[in-house]
């Protein structure tokens, strides 16, 4: 049998068609593969884009220079001592002294006092906090309400509690009553009588996990707070509508506190405290006065008056 004679670069048909078909198998593998890679690389690309919600930050950055945010006229009246001072004890009284902070951004304070010439006193303190959550998912007027709480509750102001919503029972058909003589019935004519459904009582409101409350005569205090009947500390005034109470108008939320306690022998010495929450800021205007002697009790509704009027200066401060 005669072989056939081989020529160079042929290639036998066999081997072709093998060639060929595997060609086909690779390129169908390749491309299975390089489909899946994409659709893998579309699939990470979309779950990378989720992200947890982050909660926005407060409306305030930097804080002002608290010594020089009070007009001079308004230190005038409250420090009414300095009237009496030379012009350069006067200058002094009234530059007042700046709290000792590490970050003004934070936190800054001032202190201004004056003596009278009947050997009382007035003192005024401001403390303005900016406060920063660390948290991403609590906003910074979150944490600055929690702070402004913490205030309200030393100074004997309840927060107003949220009633829980009860389930409403299922409503029910009108109850007949049997035909007959028996009880409820009307005679013995076959009318019936409907009986109308019970009432039912809302539960009474009670306070958040670990706060209990008491009735006193300024209204609902935590018992947290310290009594002033119990303890011998300062007692709130007793006049109607003077009493530590929620403001309008100012910022966000906003109080004021008002005590009165002894001052050493027969002085007396009234604290009023007005605080302020707007957005992650926190503002708390306290305004003293000490008497001495057989002199009356400072007046409870002039230095309430007069803090307050700095608490609204100082909240118009913060918009500028």
């Amino acid at each position: 049998m005669q072989r056939k004679r081989y020529s160079p670069g042929r290639v036998p048909g066999t081997l072709l068609g093998l060639g060929a078909g595997l060609g086909v198998a690779l390129g169908a593998l390749t491309g299975c593969s390089a489909a899946g890679t994409a659709e893998d690389v579309t699939v990470d690309a979309k779950a990378g884009s989720a992200a947890a919600p982050v909660a926005p930050p407060g409306r305030y950055r930097t804080l002002f220079e608290p010594c020089g945010a009070v007009p001079q006229a308004a230190l005038r009246e409250l420090l009414p001592g300095t009237v009496a001072l030379s012009d350069v004890e006067r200058a002094k009284a009234l530059r007042g002294t700046a709290a000792v902070t590490y970050d003004t951004d934070r936190r800054v304070g001032c202190t201004w006092s004056a003596d009278t010439a009947d050997g009382g006193s007035h003192r005024l303190v401001l403390d303005v906090e900016r406060v920063v959550s660390y948290d991403p998912t609590v906003s910074d007027a979150t944490r600055a309400q929690e702070v402004y709480t913490r205030k309200q509750l030393a100074a004997g102001i309840a927060v107003p509690v949220t009633p829980t919503p009860t389930p409403t029972a299922p409503a029910t058909g009108p109850t007949t009553a049997p035909a007959s003589g028996t009880a409820g019935t009307a005679g013995t004519s076959g009318a019936a009588t409907t009986t109308p459904p019970a009432t039912t009582t809302p539960p009474a409101t009670t306070a958040p996990p670990g706060t209990r409350t008491s009735t006193t005569d300024t209204g609902t205090t935590p018992t947290g707070v310290p009594s002033s009947s119990a303890t011998g500390a300062p007692s709130a005034p007793a006049t109607t509508g003077l009493e530590p109470r929620l403001l309008g108008g100012l910022g966000d939320i906003a109080f004021v506190g008002d005590t009165l306690g002894s001052a050493g022998g027969a002085g007396r010495q009234r604290v009023v405290s007005v605080v302020f929450r707007t957005s992650n800021v926190v503002v708390t205007v306290e305004y003293r006065q000490r008497t001495t002697g057989t002199a009356p009790a400072p007046d409870s509704k002039e230095l309430q008056d007069r803090a307050q009027n700095l608490a609204r200066l100082l909240a118009n401060r913060l918009e500028e």
